[in-house]
C-alpha cells in the first residue's frame, strides 16, 4: 500500500512558513497542537489568532479512515455527492462486523459468508472512488493506521471515536461522523470549533506492573467522561518521551473516554524508531528534518500553565496500575484499593472472563508483556481460572507474535485467540450464557465498559485495565487478587508469586506478514459498477432529507425524556444491529431502545400521545411520522457520549424527530445532528429539564430569525392545559444554520454540484 510520501512532503514543506505566521498571529510560543492546527488551515498562513472554544475554523485534513460499520453510510452519502474520486487519501477497514464466538479461523470464515454483501459493496465502492480497502481479517482500523498511515504532524479524520489512536505518532487524528468524512472526501473544508488545550506533564519513568494504559486510566479518573469535551489533550515531559509509540497510541486512543477532541504526543526517538520498525524509514527521515516543528516550543513546556487551559501532572515513577469501572470508564481504582472497592460495593469478585487486545491494547509490546505472564503461569504450574481471550490488532501483529511463539504460550495457559477485529469490545461477542442476565464480572484491556456493551447483559460488571493486569487477574480468577503483593496456589499446592511482566516494544527480528490484507483501488474507477440490491435488508440507497419548511415548528410531541447516561450505544445499539448499518430504515428500529424513560425508569417503553398507550420507541415514532407529526427528544448531561456513529443522528432524523433538547452534548454527536439537519439544543437553564412532562406538546419559536448566539424559545404545552416557556441555547454558526435550512449538509453539497 502507498504511504502518500508526496502528500507528507507537502505537509512538511508548508510547516516553517505557516508555523511562523501562526506564532506571529498569537504573539507567543506555540503548543504542538497549535502548530499542527494552524498548518492545516484551509485559508493558508495564519493571519489571526483563533479563540479557543469559540471560533469555528476550516481545516483541510490529509487523509480519511473509515471502519466498515460506519463506512457504509459514509460512502452511501459520498455516492450522492457526484464526485469521481476522493479528494484526499482514504481507506476502509473491515473490522467491526466479525463476531467473536469460538476462535479466529472459524469466526472469520463465518463473517465473510454472513457479511459478503456488505464486504462486496465496500470493496466495489472503494475500487470505484480510489479508496484503499483493507479486507476482513486485516486488522482493527486504528492499529492498521498506526502501522501504515499515521505520521507526525499530520491531520486525519476517521469515522470512529477512537481515531485519536494515531496521536501516538504525533498526528492530530479526530473521530467524526460519516457526513464529515463525506465532506472531506468530496474536497470540502472540515469545520471544527478551535479546541481548548489540556496539557498533561509526565515525569519519571514507569516500571514493574505499570503500563501506558494506566496513564489514561488515571487521567480518566481525574477528568471524568466529559472533562475533555471541546479540548485536545497534549502530553509532554520526560515521562512522555520514555513511552513507546504504541503505548502513546493506547493513551490517545482511550482519550475518547474523557470526551476529548483528540490527544497527541510530540515526535521523538520512540516515534522515529517505530516508523523505521514498520517500514517507514523515509518518513522518519523527513520528520527528522522538521523535528523542531513536531513538538511544542520549549517555553510552552517550561511554563505550561501560561499556555494550556488546564494542566495535569503525573509522575510515572509513582503511578500505580489501575482498574476502572464498572459501567463507566472513569471510575478509577489504584490496584492497591481495588480489592476493597470490590468487597465494599458488592461487585462479583469471581472473574468470569479476561479479554486482552482490541484497538486500544493490541501492539507487539502489549502482547509480549501479557505473554510473559502466561509463560510464568505455565512454568509455575498455574492455569487460568477465568476464560481468557486474545484479540490481535492487525494481521501483521498476529503473524509476528505467532512467529515468536506468544500465541502458543497463551494456548498452553488456556487462552483462545480471536480474529483480528473489534469483537467483544463493541458487542460483537456471542458470549455463551449472557442471555441468562446473571450478575457477573469481566475485565478487559478495551476502552469502554458501558452496561450491556460487551455482551448485552446489563448485569455484567465490566472493568478496564492494562493487558498485564487483565492477564494476572484471569490467572487468579479473582478481582480481589493484587499481583504486586499476593500469591497464588499452584497445582502442587505451593504458594507462588507472579513476577513483573516483561516485553519488547518491537520484535527483535522485525515485523513480518505474508498477506497484510490490503487491496489497492483501480487506477480508473469510471467503469466500476457499485451494485446495491433494491431488495436487500443490509443496504439501502439514501434519499435526501427534506429541507426546512421555513416556519417555526409547532405541535411537536415529546417522544422520550431520557434519564441519566444516554450514550450512542443507548441511542443506536451495536452488537446484532451492526448488520443494518447500511440500511437506514431497518436500523432505525433500534432508535433509543436503550434509553431510560424518566417517567417509568424503563427502556423502550414510552407513551404514545395518539393512543394513550405505551409502546416501543421506534414504533411510537413511526406512528407520529405516519401522521405527519414531528417530535422532540429530551436528554440529560453529555448526551451522545461514546462512539462516533452517525446512525444515532440519522435515525431520529429519518423517523421525523425534529429536535434534541438536552443539558449538554458530547462533541461528535452534536456535530452529527447538525450535519443531518437536526436541531441540537441545550437548556439555557438546566433545571428546566424538570419542567418537561410526559404528555407535552412543544413549539419551537424563533426559527424564522435563526441566528448564531440567539437562543430559541420553546413552549411546553402540558396535558392539563397549563404551559411553560423556556429558552434553549445552540452553537450553530451561519454555515451550520445553512445545513438546517437545506435539510442536511449533504443537500448543500449536492446543490453545489447542480
Amino acid at each position: 500500500m502507498a504511504f502518500d510520501i508526496d502528500m507528507i512532503k507537502a505537509v512538511y514543506d508548508r510547516f516553517p512558513d505557516r508555523i511562523a505566521a501562526a506564532r506571529k498571529a498569537v504573539n507567543r510560543p506555540l503548543t504542538l497542537t497549535e502548530k499542527i492546527l494552524y498548518a492545516h488551515l484551509t485559508e493558508g498562513p495564519a493571519s489571526k489568532a483563533y479563540e479557543r472554544g469559540k471560533s469555528y475554523v476550516d481545516f483541510q485534513p490529509d487523509r480519511v479512515a473509515m471502519q466498515d460499520a460506519t463506512a457504509q453510510m459514509a460512502l452511501l452519502q459520498f455516492m450522492q455527492a457526484g464526485k469521481d474520486q476522493v479528494a484526499v487519501p482514504s481507506t476502509v477497514h473491515c473490522d467491526h462486523l466479525i463476531q467473536a464466538e469460538v476462535g479466529a479461523e472459524k469466526d472469520l470464515s463465518k463473517a465473510k459468508d454472513k457479511n459478503r454483501e456488505v464486504y462486496d459493496f465496500l470493496a466495489s465502492v472503494s475500487n470505484k472512488y480510489g479508496i484503499g480497502f483493507w479486507k476482513p481479517g486485516a486488522g482493527i482500523i486504528h492499529q492498521v493506521v498506526l502501522e501504515n498511515y499515521a505520521f507526525p504532524g499530520g491531520m486525519m479524520i476517521g469515522t470512529d471515536s477512537h481515531t485519536p489512536n494515531a496521536g501516538g505518532l504525533g498526528m492530530v487524528a479526530i473521530g467524526v461522523g460519516g457526513a464529515d468524512a463525506c465532506d472531506v472526501m468530496a474536497g470540502l473544508p472540515w469545520e471544527l470549533k478551535f479546541p481548548k488545550l489540556i496539557g498533561v506533564k509526565l515525569t519519571g519513568k514507569m516500571s514493574g506492573w505499570t503500563a501506558a494504559k494506566d496513564v489514561i486510566l488515571k487521567v480518566a479518573g481525574i477528568l471524568t467522561v466529559k472533562g475533555g469535551t471541546g479540548a485536545i489533550v497534549e502530553y509532554f515531559g520526560e515521562g512522555a518521551r520514555s513511552l513507546s509509540a504504541t503505548g502513546k497510541g493506547t493513551i490517545c486512543n482511550m482519550g475518547a473516554e474523557i470526551g476529548a477532541t483528540t490527544s497527541i504526543f510530540g515526535y521523538d526517538e520512540k516515534s522515529a524508531a517505530y516508523l523505521r520498525g514498520t517500514g517507514r524509514a523515509d518518513i522518519a527521515e523527513m520528520a527528522d528534518s522538521v523535528a523542531e516543528h513536531l513538538t511544542g516550543d520549549e517555553e510552552v513546556y517550561a511554563n505550561p500553565e501560561k499556555y494550556f487551559d488546564q494542566v495535569i501532572e503525573i509522575n510515572l515513577s509513582e503511578l500505580e496500575p489501575h482498574v476502572n469501572g464498572p459501567f463507566t470508564p472513569d471510575l478509577a481504582w489504584p490496584i492497591s484499593k481495588f480489592a476493597n472497592a470490590v468487597k465494599e460495593n458488592g461487585w462479583p469478585a469471581k472473574l468470569e472472563v479476561g479479554l486482552i487486545g482490541s484497538c486500544t491494547n493490541s501492539s507487539y509490546e502489549d502482547i509480549s508483556r501479557a505473554a510473559s505472564l502466561a509463560q510464568q503461569a505455565v512454568d509455575k504450574k498455574l492455569t487460568a481460572k477465568s476464560e481468557y481471550t486474545i484479540t490481535p490488532g492487525s494481521e501483521q501483529v498476529r503473524f509476528t507474535v505467532e512467529r515468536d511463539g506468544f500465541l502458543d504460550t497463551f494456548g498452553k495457559m488456556g487462552g483462545v485467540v480471536l480474529a483480528n477485529a473489534c469483537g467483544p469490545c463493541i458487542g460483537q461477542w456471542a458470549r455463551h450464557g449472557a442471555d441468562k442476565q446473571e450478575k457477573n464480572s469481566i475485565i478487559t484491556s478495551f476502552n469502554r465498559n458501558f452496561a450491556k456493551r460487551a455482551d448485552g447483559n446489563p448485569n455484567t460488571h465490566a472493568f478496564v485495565a492494562s493487558p498485564e493486569i487483565v492477564t494476572a487477574l484471569a490467572i487468579a480468577g479473582d478481582l480481589t487478587f493484587n499481583p504486586i503483593t499476593d500469591t497464588l496456589t499452584n497445582a502442587d499446592g505451593e504458594q507462588v508469586k507472579l513476577e513483573e511482566p516483561r516485553g519488547l516494544e518491537m520484535p527483535t527480528k522485525g515485523f513480518a506478514v505474508e498477506d497484510a490484507g490490503y487491496q489497492a483501488p483501480a487506477e480508473d474507477g469510471s467503469k466500476v459498477e457499485v451494485l446495491v440490491d433494491p431488495k436487500s435488508d443490509r443496504l439501502q440507497l439514501l434519499e435526501s432529507f427534506p429541507a426546512w419548511e421555513g416556519t417555526d415548528l409547532k405541535g411537536l410531541k415529546l417522544l422520550i425524556k431520557a434519564k441519566g447516561k444516554c450514550t450512542t450505544d443507548h441511542i443506536s445499539m451495536a452488537g446484532p444491529w451492526l448488520k443494518y448499518r447500511g440500511h437506514l430504515d431497518n436500523i432505525s428500529n433500534n432508535m433509543l431502545i436503550g434509553a431510560v424513560n424518566a417517567y417509568n425508569d424503563s427502556t423502550n417503553r414510552v407513551k404514545n400521545q395518539l393512543t394513550g398507550e405505551y409502546g416501543e420507541v421506534p414504533a411510537t415514532q413511526r406512528q407520529y411520522k405516519a401522521k405527519g407529526i414531528g417530535s422532540i427528544v429530551v436528554g440529560d448531561e453529555n448526551y451522545g457520549e461514546g462512539s462516533s456513529r452517525e446512525h444515532a443522528a440519522m435515525e431520529p432524523r429519518f423517523l421525523g424527530v425534529r429536535a434534541i433538547l438536552v443539558k449538554s452534548f458530547a462533541r461528535i454527536h452534536e456535530t452529527n445532528l447538525k450535519k443531518q439537519g437536526m436541531l441540537a439544543l441545550t437548556f439555557a437553564n438546566p433545571s428546566d429539564y424538570d419542567l418537561v412532562q410526559e404528555d407535552d406538546t412543544i413549539d419551537i419559536n424563533g426559527l424564522t430569525s435563526f441566528a448564531p448566539g440567539e437562543p430559541l424559545e420553546l413552549v411546553l404545552h402540558h396535558g392539563d392545559g397549563s404551559r411553560d416557556t423556556i429558552l434553549a441555547n445552540h452553537t450553530y454558526n451561519e454555515g451550520q444554520i445553512g445545513w438546517f435550512k437545506a435539510g442536511s449538509a449533504l443537500n448543500l453539497i449536492k446543490a453545489g454540484e447542480d
